[in-house]
């Protein structure tokens, strides 16, 4: 183990960048909800968030069950739920819809929870980033959501599309780092439409090489 350790960090200051913390302003520009029977989302004015995120919402509870993007567990698997929320921006769906060749993309139709404003390049936020909100509610960013071919066969099925597959499939290949986050609820309460957001980005480190 130690000769492993060794090898991933041969010395330790001069191979590390340090890149400080800072903070950030943001706005809940649009909220959604998902019925408990499917993914896709319907605008509300407020969301209730509890430890186990949206009341009665598709991807509401305090664990979730693995599935493709947890190879590391059999299919199935009983595991925390990191994906409580999904959070997108509307600069980073419109490249692409641009690259799809679509007039638009709206948060809906690939199960958004909430349209965030403010957040240049919102997808890469890192993961521990925490968003407070005005009302008092806090939560947590996982990691960056990965496009699928679920929300892609949403879009096609939306825009009417002459080849469904063909374009549930370019969503994926077109949407990578642009797909937006998915986070947990750290403090619950009440978020509403056009509430100010602070968001407190971690210190990060990079290994060079």
């Amino acid at each position: 183990m130690q000769e492993t350790n060794l090898e991933l960090f041969p010395t330790a200051e001069p191979t590390i960048d340090i890149v400080p913390g800072r903070k950030l302003t943001a706005k809940a520009v649009a909220l959604y909800a998902a019925p408990s029977d499917h993914f896709e989302t319907k605008a509300v004015e407020e969301l209730h968030l509890g430890f186990d995120g949206i009341a009665h919402d598709f991807h509401a509870g305090m664990t979730r069950r693995s599935g493709g993007r947890e190879p590391w567990y059999p299919r199935g698997t009983e595991m925390r739920n990191e994906r409580q929320l999904s959070l997108v921006a509307t600069d980073e769906l419109s490249i692409v819809a641009e690259r799809m060749g679509l007039k638009e993309i709206k948060p809906e139709w690939i199960g958004a929870n909430m349209l965030i404003g403010g957040v240049p390049h919102l997808s890469m936020l890192p993961a521990g980033s925490l968003m407070f909100f005005e009302g008092g509610v806090t939560i947590k960013i996982d990691a960056q959501n990965k496009p699928c071919r679920v929300a892609g066969q949403s879009i096609a099925t939306h825009v009417h599309a002459p080849d469904r597959d063909a374009a549930a499939l370019l969503f994926p290949q077109t949407a990578k780092r642009l797909r937006g986050l998915v986070a947990w609820v750290e403090k619950p309460g009440v978020v509403r439409v056009g509430e100010e957001i602070s968001v407190r980005v971690p210190e990060q480190w990079i290994y060079k090489a």
